[in-house]
């Protein structure tokens, strides 16, 4: 703890302080909220279940 402290330049109790800031952050990072809209929304159990298409053929028990 005490050289990461010295190697940041901080006393201990800041290091302590920013680790706790860091780890019960309540905002995403800048790096997940750029993923908005990256990929296709999922769709609805309602919709998959409108069309259920074809089914496979069961095996003998």
């Amino acid at each position: 703890m005490s050289a990461a402290a010295k190697a940041e330049h901080l006393s201990k109790s800041k290091w302590v302080a920013s680790l706790i800031k860091a780890k019960v952050a309540s905002e995403w990072p800048e790096s997940i909220t750029h993923l908005a809209g990256a990929w296709k929304d999922l769709s609805l159990a309602e919709e998959d279940r409108a069309s259920p298409g074809q089914d496979v053929e069961r095996e003998a028990l």
